[in-house]
């Protein structure tokens, strides 16, 4: 997890202080302390059994930079607990239930302290919501005498609480640890969360009755097996999906070695394109894809000689015809991976132009995929902003001026835009120097003008074209 905000930090500890101050009644109120045990070590015992099975659970919880953020996986298993404690226990002793997992429970390495403070204050406080809510309704009578349907409706009201708590939260931590737009940092967690909570919270209602049953709580333990199970076959996507992400890391590895003078381009082009699709208001899954191909914009290099991608000197018409075929040898490359959705076309158009000179197809205006469009923006940047072998690193007001001058023409206005209302947001950008270790920046050649006869490196840099068909 990378370092996050101090507002951040302060968000986080505000967050679990009121889970602790939700749960401080318990202490006062009439409590079944041999209920709230029970149930503490059944929640605590599932998030046990997830992380020991899949590895921690990397990859179903938020995917964001300091990952806090809600992300796209599977809800945790132990849900179906924690509302069927919110169903049953007063409102503080169902506070109390998610915190010694959460806090305590960790998987193969170690959990940041900001991650567990978190979790723990979410789940705490979102608890505590769905108890006061269903207490409020009257919902724990109805769960003894089984007065169905007002049972579920009860329960329903409960679990829309917990999730529009969870929702809430949710995008104050996206907001402040994640550098997500505040108008769009609530977007769709609320609606993309309640139908698979809505199925946990069926299940812990299930439970609640059952453990008011004569047939008592191991009758209720019994709702947790069909749960576990479609949570298994849940987390087999993710890890599949996984597997692909790995499969993906060691392209980006290899295209790394392979041009030393980009290592680390394909990463920080992911975050830039991320970036400017969060400021389009993109939803999350089609930011996550556009990550993706910022990150494989280039593996076609892979199909190209080395010699080329590290000559220093002018290219010939001939090798730029080889370089020019890298989209191509990139989009066959990834044609199989299905989840990268629209990413191949990125791959395959990124160096296309709005005026129709660009390559592989010379695609004109519209006809270039919007995704394509994103990435041409932050592939360009980022190679602006980076020491190459043909250039230094432009400083970044002067390479946001050559975007803006080339907009129209070479790249997409609007993805310029928003490419400068992203860092504006993000206070700046630090690009990292690619160049090899062992080469002097003296070695280098300055970078070169903005002003002037535009042409297109292969890399897709606006700049000067020299008499010896490269530019310069």
């Amino acid at each position: 997890m990378r370092s996050i905000t101090p507002w951040a930090r302060v968000y986080i500890v505000a967050v679990a202080m009121g889970a602790v101050l939700c749960a401080a009644p318990v202490r006062f109120a009439h409590t079944p302390w041999g209920a709230v045990a029970l149930f503490v070590a059944l929640c605590a015992a599932c998030e046990q059994l997830a992380v020991g099975r899949f590895g921690g659970g990397r990859g179903y919880e938020g995917q964001g930079a300091a990952g806090l953020g809600s992300g796209g996986g599977p809800p945790r298993w132990h849900t179906p607990v924690l509302l069927a404690g919110a169903f049953l226990l007063p409102p503080g002793a169902a506070a109390l239930v998610p915190l010694p997992g959460a806090l305590l429970v960790r998987g193969g390495e170690h959990t940041p302290w900001p991650r567990r403070l978190w979790r723990a204050g979410q789940l705490g406080i979102g608890a505590w919501t769905a108890s006061r809510v269903h207490g409020a309704l009257g919902g724990p009578d109805t769960v003894v005498s089984r007065d169905f349907p007002y049972t579920l409706v009860a329960a329903g009201v409960s679990v829309v609480a917990f999730c529009l708590v969870l929702a809430l939260l949710d995008g104050g931590i996206l907001a402040l640890a994640e550098g997500v737009p505040v108008r769009l940092a609530w977007r769709g967690l609320f609606v993309r969360s309640l139908v698979p909570v809505g199925v946990h919270g069926l299940a812990g209602l299930m439970m609640a009755v059952l453990w008011r049953s004569p047939y008592g709580p191991l009758a209720a333990l019994l709702v947790l097996l069909p749960m576990w199970v479609s949570w298994w076959v849940f987390a087999q996507y993710h890890r599949e999906r996984a597997a692909h992400q790995a499969t993906i890391r060691a392209l980006v590895q290899a295209v790394d070695i392979k041009d030393g003078y980009t290592r680390g381009h394909s990463e920080r082009v992911g975050q830039a394109s991320m970036m400017i699709a969060r400021e389009l208001g993109m939803d999350d899954e089609r930011v996550e894809v556009l990550r993706f191909a910022g990150i494989l914009h280039d593996v076609g290099k892979l199909g190209v000689p080395t010699r080329l991608l590290r000559k220093d000197g002018p290219l010939t018409p001939e090798e730029r015809r080889v370089i020019e075929l890298h989209p191509e040898y990139g989009h066959e490359m990834v044609r199989g991976i299905g989840f990268l959705g629209e990413a191949r076309s990125a791959i395959l158009h990124h160096h296309e132009r709005l005026d129709g000179t660009g390559y592989p197809y010379g695609l004109v205006g519209s006809q270039i995929p919007e995704c394509a469009r994103v990435v041409a923006v932050a592939d360009a940047f980022d190679a602006m902003t980076s020491t190459r072998s043909y250039s230094r690193a432009r400083p970044v007001p002067v390479a946001l001026a050559e975007l803006e001058r080339c907009a129209g023409t070479h790249f997409d206005p609007v993805m310029v835009r928003a490419l400068v209302r992203g860092l504006e947001r993000r206070g700046g950008w630090h690009p990292a120097v690619t160049a090899d270790a062992g080469r002097s920046p003296g070695d280098l050649p300055p970078a070169p003008p903005v002003s002037g006869r535009a042409g297109t490196r292969p890399d897709g840099i606006p700049g000067q074209v020299g008499s010896k068909g490269r530019a310069t």
